[in-house]
């Protein structure tokens, strides 16, 4: 009788367990500075808590959109540890740009570290293992192998519906304005070829890109590439519009002249799987408009 009430009370203890670690993971709530992190999380519905730099996530990255209840810690360098510490996170995330503030973190909650974008890896495999990572950690494994899928099946979907083939389609030089006069140019190792690569569209630029997979170049280095078409990513520095509008640089380039443009919206150039999604997309959208070798935005030349 008392091995029968002893093994009833583990029983009942194990339970009670089982059902206060379910309760913990429910609860758990997910902090990060990094915009790449976040986007990711949000995409498999991990419960955020806060993301830095709000109304920056929404100019650069966009979707997804950080819900309402995450708290805004501050600036990505510099976040309100005062802020945060109000509603502890589970976990702070963060990646090795932000190492530095590992100490300062570690007193409000658990900090983990997260790499993408490492030299010498594959930007497309390494994208998947983030998801996978970050679903495993948040518990929400099966939505992180959905939006790999999702991913995979949008990239096959775009490619074979493609209105032209590869070697009919002009290169593209992707680029995002740093001021009127230099742009970072994307090329290996990048967001944007990782999914060129998966739509066997060509990249016209070939010179070497840093571990972010882009080159800063003046803008005169495009003069390079006569025949390709100028991708350029928003959204653009204050003044550069204008700038542009008088810059006689600017209007002599084979694919301003040619009217060789594409404009597309603002797509995190240092995102994962929702912004290469988004990225796919866009860039699909746009080149389906018309010609690959005739789309233009009068807004920029």
């Amino acid at each position: 009788m008392r091995h029968t009430n002893l093994f009833s009370l583990l029983a009942r203890c194990g339970l009670f367990a089982v059902c206060m670690l379910s309760v913990s993971t429910a609860q758990a709530q997910w902090a990060t500075v990094d915009w790449t992190i976040a986007e990711t999380l949000l995409a498999i519905d991990a419960p955020v808590s806060s993301v830095a730099q709000q109304s920056d996530y929404h100019q650069w990255v966009g979707e997804p959109q950080i819900p309402d209840s995450a708290t805004d810690m501050g600036l990505r360098a510099q976040p309100n540890l005062e802020l945060l510490a109000q509603v502890p996170p589970e976990q702070t995330l963060i990646s090795p740009m932000f190492a530095g503030l590992t100490p300062r973190l570690e007193r409000i909650a658990p900090v983990t570290s997260f790499s993408l974008y490492s030299p010498g890896t594959d930007t497309w495999q390494e994208m998947q293992t983030l998801t996978r990572e970050l679903g495993e950690l948040t518990g929400h494994q099966p939505q992180a192998e959905q939006l790999i899928e999702e991913t995979q099946t949008l990239m096959i979907t775009l490619r074979e519906s493609r209105p032209l083939s590869q070697s009919e389609t002009a290169p593209l030089l992707m680029v995002q304005f740093m001021d009127a006069r230099h742009v970072r140019v994307f090329g290996e190792n990048s967001l944007y070829n990782a999914v060129l690569e998966q739509l066997d569209l060509p990249n016209a630029w070939d010179q070497p890109t840093n571990a972010w997979g882009f080159a800063l170049a003046g803008i005169e280095a495009l003069a390079r590439y006569p025949e390709a078409t100028l991708v350029i990513i928003d959204p653009l520095p204050i003044g550069v519009e204008e700038q542009l509008a008088n810059s006689g640089l600017w209007q002599q380039l084979p694919s301003v002249r040619h009217d060789r443009i594409v404009r597309l919206p603002p797509v995190w150039s240092f995102g994962a799987l929702p912004s290469a999604q988004r990225f796919a997309r866009e860039l699909f959208a746009a080149l389906s408009a018309g010609s690959p070798a005739q789309v233009t935005d009068s807004t920029v030349n």
